[in-house]
């Protein structure tokens, strides 16, 4: 199977954050996360991204054994949720909410070249997770996707924008297009309806539950996508190192994970980074990051340095 390469608006040329997504809750995939299967085009420093076009890794993978996302209730956190903003002339605003979101349209999907790359909030795009680009839903929010044309359905998570193309409604990573079946076709008539957080159960509910059916299997207690191996959750950068410390041992103490300060300069000025991590799994982190919110700690972000 030959897979269509698809060009890709030059707007898009960082996605306002690059590709479409780790997929927090994504399903487990053995392939790895940095491709090798472009190795053929020029180097990147010698190409401008606006001109590389997009497409599938060389040599197709079969994704249609991976498992369903796990949607489950998440902050809406400030990286990339910016409203009103602008791309291509054209103002975008955020939703306030999901509840009864429902849009037929067209779909498209985009790999390699966003592949690693970030997303609009932060994330690291793969495109062999269970992710999408949406122009105006919250990020991050879960959708259910429905090929019009073959009646598949399925459930990704959204944490990306795009696309900004007329007429497209929603941009899927390379394995969900996949298993809606349009690969090849490279667009589909979708029906994208989001699902309501409230009917969700929260990120620590769902990863209790999955670790104690899991135990009782004798199965691994965490078998989300696995993350790159620096992704730290960063609860803020403070200009005191004596607060950035205080602000360690709080958050040492109320989570069993390593939590460090890191300085750095900007523009002149000494910043203390305090991050918790480095985080292993997916829905690992989306239950820490819940858990840092609930318990006052500032909305964090997910950084992968």
């Amino acid at each position: 199977m030959k897979t269509r390469k698809i060009a890709v608006n030059a707007a898009v040329l960082t996605r306002l954050g690059a590709g479409c997504a780790l997929a927090l809750l994504a399903a487990c995939s053995t392939v790895p996360l940095h491709d090798t299967g472009k190795a053929k085009v020029e180097p990147k420093d010698e190409v401008p991204f606006d001109q590389v076009r997009d497409s599938g890794p060389d040599m197709p993978v079969d994704m249609l054994a991976t498992p369903e996302v796990t949607p489950v209730r998440e902050p809406i956190g400030v990286a990339g949720n910016k409203s009103p903003y602008v791309v291509n002339g054209v103002k975008y605003r955020v939703l306030q909410g999901v509840k009864g979101y429902s849009e037929r349209g067209h779909a498209s999907w985009y790999g390699t070249k966003f592949h690693g790359r970030k997303t609009a909030n932060g994330e690291v795009y793969n495109m062999y997770a269970m992710s999408a680009a949406h122009k105006t839903l919250p990020l991050p929010s879960y959708a259910k996707v429905t090929n019009l044309d073959n009646g598949r359905s399925i459930i990704v998570r959204i944490n990306d924008r795009g696309p900004f193309v007329p007429g497209r409604i929603i941009d899927l990573s390379y394995t969900a297009a996949q298993k809606l079946g349009y690969i090849d076709k490279g667009v589909a008539r979708v029906e994208v309806v989001a699902l309501d957080p409230e009917t969700l159960p929260s990120a620590t509910e769902s990863l209790a539950v999955e670790k104690d059916a899991a135990a009782r299997k004798g199965l691994p207690q965490d078998a989300s996508f696995k993350l790159p191996d620096n992704t730290f959750l960063q609860v803020g950068a403070y200009s005191s190192a004596n607060q950035a410390e205080e602000i360690r041992g709080q958050l040492a103490a109320a989570f069993g994970y390593p939590v460090s300060v890191s300085p750095v300069n900007r523009d002149g000025k000494m910043l203390y980074r305090v991050r918790i991590g480095p985080i292993a799994q997916q829905r690992a982190l989306a239950a820490l990051r819940e858990s840092v919110e609930q318990q006052d700690f500032g909305q964090p972000t997910v950084v992968v340095d």
